[in-house]
């Protein structure tokens, strides 16, 4: 009984479709269909709507036949003496396996060796069996039901199609008749009924293998197969090589039509469906550079503009809660790619390599060699000879890092001081722009890496218009996630501004409060963009924003002021020494609240709120609450006095002429901006002793402009000049000055001194 010559019959439309070759010639297509449009021939296959899981293994009955040559074999073949065998069989890439290879699946059976596969259709066939056609034979398999029985007979099918395009399209002669074939095999994963992940993944990988193996092709031939396996990217994730590919297509035709006619549903569904591109960082890169390529055209940021509006939506909220955040993990990812040359080139540090997931992260490692900055205290000079290695200062900056520590000199009680924000050692923002000398860090990136960094700064800026993105957006920008060496940059820190501005603006508590640090001691926009801060270019407006969002809210507390008072009352100081009636207000308050617990302080204070008007009037409504403020100022004025640094010359007149200065002893305009002109006002105060013009503009110290300057006497202790006049007035008209009988005056190193 030969049941490949009778199994032929039958008018199941499987049977004809699924016997058609692999490379056989085309079936005429309809008219007014397009050549090659597979999928009408195909749709026979669904014309009864079944889905079925595409199948791994599975038990199932199997019977071999081999083709009968003698009458004794006819015999033996026939159905009264077929025997069955139970078997789990495993559909396997290559081939058709049994877990337990005994009896008539003793052997694999090759899915090249599968001539054809057919459900038994003739009279009085056995039931739900499927026929495998083999050279020499036929091997029967029996399901329990019809459903399992088409489920077997599209598994492998399937597995043979896809087995004999993986060797015909890993071999090709002619691009054409690949392009063919992947067409072909595009129409099949598409109207196959099998649902499952890897029916649309198979083929995509398939092609990736065969782009990732030749690279010799031409642009039309690399489009084409881009628009031919465009209808399985609409619903899938392109594989790794894949999208290697189409990264590089991207970088090179910028402007072709398939960048968005294709790409674009493609990047849209990765950026809604993906949860984790950790996990698959092409699918990131990809992303990146097809919105490189939409800045590449004509329009530039109006496209890229859109494309957000799209995925956004038209609607008030977007009702895709991924876009967000892969939208922010694109733009970290590619704004650190702009620094990552810069980077790699600073002899390597450790401590650089250790941001290199775009995340700021605190420096635990002492430098070899640090900077030290010593603040004289008023027994500076009493204790030289016996502390004068301990106070030794040295000046190193360390190319692989930039870092600083301060050394505490005075063993005085924890209290808040005028210098309180000098006394504690300053985070990563501080390190960058301690100094002048130390803001030695010069960024300058390529052409390319700047229009990158524009593009998706810009992106940053979209993101942070959407009303209902910003409380997500706040909170993931919180950390600061972006390396130092950005932070250091000008243009950078001043095109992000504008999400900062949009952070403060925004009356809801969850979005400005993400201005403020994740934590304690670490620093957070809020200090970043302080008169100070390294990202501070507007004198401190941006800052005073902040402060009066935080201080209508829920932090018009005591705690609040508590902190600006340790880590802010210097700048707060010099925007209400220029007017600013918030800072006017916070000042107020920290008096008010008895914040401040420094006599000097306090009187610093009293004389920058009586320098501007409002200041003059608020602290006057003061003190009808509090007589006692007024009694404090009576006592003379403080001993000791810090301006704030970026001060300028009339900040500092504006103060000195505010109140009473008689009982001032030390002064310090270290890291301001006040120049040699500031020594008209400095002769008026009677008692001062210790004057530190550390890292300002004052060059030379002579504080009595009628005198020549004496010959600079050798300070041991800090290698400056020192230069103590006490002569008074020779007949020029300008008052005369008696100096305290121990005065210190501390200017900067000058270019040519020896190193400490």
């Amino acid at each position: 009984m030969d049941l490949t010559s009778s199994s032929g019959g039958g008018g199941d439309p499987r049977q004809i479709e699924e016997t058609k070759p692999l490379l056989g010639g085309d079936v005429p297509a309809p008219e007014g269909t397009k050549m090659g449009a597979v999928p009408c021939r195909r749709a026979l296959l669904l014309c009864n709507g079944m889905r079925y899981k595409l199948l791994q293994e599975g038990d199932i009955q199997v019977c071999v036949i081999r083709h009968p040559r003698t009458f004794l074999s006819k015999i033996l073949t026939s159905k009264f003496l077929r025997r069955w065998e139970p078997h789990h069989l495993t559909l396997a890439d290559n081939s058709l396996a049994s877990a337990t290879p005994t009896g008539y699946m003793e052997n694999s059976v090759s899915y090249s060796a599968i001539e054809d596969v057919q459900l038994l259709s003739w009279e009085n066939a056995p039931k739900y069996c499927l026929q495998l056609t083999i050279p020499g034979g036929t091997v029967l398999l029996q399901a329990a039901n019809s459903y399992l029985r088409d489920q077997w007979f599209h598994s492998l099918q399937w597995k043979k199609k896809i087995y004999k395009y993986k060797k015909v399209l890993s071999n090709p002669s002619r691009w054409e008749v690949v392009l063919k074939e992947i067409r072909t095999l595009v129409d099949m994963a598409l109207t196959s009924p099998l649902q499952d992940d890897s029916i649309n993944q198979a083929p995509l990988e398939i092609v990736s293998k065969l782009l990732s193996e030749n690279t010799n092709l031409t642009t039309q031939e690399h489009e084409n197969i881009i628009v031919a396996i465009a209808p399985l990217l609409e619903n899938n994730h392109p594989p790794p090589d894949l999208c290697e590919f189409f990264c590089k297509h991207c970088r090179e035709r910028p402007r072709s039509m398939v960048v968005i006619e294709v790409f674009t549903p493609v990047v849209q569904r990765i950026l809604k469906h993906n949860m984790d591109f950790g996990k698959c960082p092409r699918l990131r890169l990809f992303t990146q550079e097809y919105i490189l390529a939409l800045n590449e055209l004509n329009a530039g940021m109006e496209v890229v503009k859109k494309f957000i509006q799209s995925m956004h939506g038209p609607t008030g909220h977007c009702p895709h809660p991924r876009v967000l955040p892969n939208l922010v993990a694109v733009c970290l990812a590619a704004i650190y790619s702009c620094y990552e040359e810069f980077i790699n080139s600073r002899d390597n540090s450790p401590s650089l390599k250790e941001i290199r997931n775009g995340c700021q992260q605190p420096c635990d490692r002492k430098p070899t060699l640090p900077l030290r900055l010593l603040h004289p205290s008023p027994d500076l000079v009493s204790q030289e000879a016996t502390l004068s290695e301990a106070r030794l200062k040295s000046v190193v900056v360390a190319s692989s890092e930039i870092h600083v520590e301060v050394e505490h000199t005075s063993t005085a009680k924890p209290a808040l001081t005028a210098s309180a924000g000098n006394d504690s050692e300053p985070n990563l923002i501080d390190c960058l722009m301690v100094s002048p000398a130390c803001s030695t860090m010069s960024i300058e990136l390529g052409p390319q890496a700047d229009r990158t960094l524009g593009c998706y700064v810009e992106i940053l800026k979209l993101l942070s218009d959407y009303d209902d993105w910003r409380p997500s957006l706040a909170s993931l920008l919180q950390p600061i996630p972006f390396p130092k060496e950005a932070l250091a940059h000008e243009k950078f820190t001043k095109e992000l501004k504008y999400v900062i501005q949009r952070f403060a603006e925004d009356p809801r508590q969850e979005v400005h409060s993400c201005l403020l640090s994740v934590r304690a001691g670490k620093d957070g926009w809020f200090q970043l963009y302080s008169p100070g801060g390294v990202a501070c270019d507007d004198d401190g407006e941006l800052f005073a924003s902040m402060v009066h969002i935080l201080m209508g809210s829920c932090y018009k507390t005591k705690k609040f002021l508590l902190s600006l008072a340790e880590n802010k009352l210097g700048p707060c100081m010099l925007l209400a020494l220029r007017g600013n009636q918030t800072m006017v207000e916070i000042l107020c308050l920290m008096l008010e609240y008895n914040i401040i617990d420094n006599n000097d302080t306090q009187l610093q204070i009293i004389s920058t709120l009586e320098s501007t008007g409002v200041g003059k009037r608020m602290y006057e409504q003061l003190c009808d609450r509090q007589r006692e403020l007024k009694e404090l100022q009576r006592k003379g004025g403080p001993t000791r006095l810090t301006l704030p640094s970026k001060s300028t010359d009339a900040d500092l007149a504006r103060l000195l002429s505010s109140g009473s200065f008689g009982n001032l002893e030390n002064l310090s305009l270290a890291f301001t901006n006040v120049t040699s002109a500031c020594a008209e006002h400095l002769i008026k105060l009677p008692s001062l002793k210790q004057l530190n013009l550390w890292s300002t503009q004052v060059h030379t110290v002579c504080l009595h402009p009628a005198l020549p300057p004496p010959a600079p006497a050798s300070c041991p202790l800090l290698r400056a000049p020192v230069r103590p006049c006490s002569a008074p007035s020779s007949g020029t008209g300008l008052p005369a000055w008696s100096p305290g009988p121990s005065l210190l005056i501390t200017t900067p190193l000058p270019s040519s001194a020896p190193p400490p």
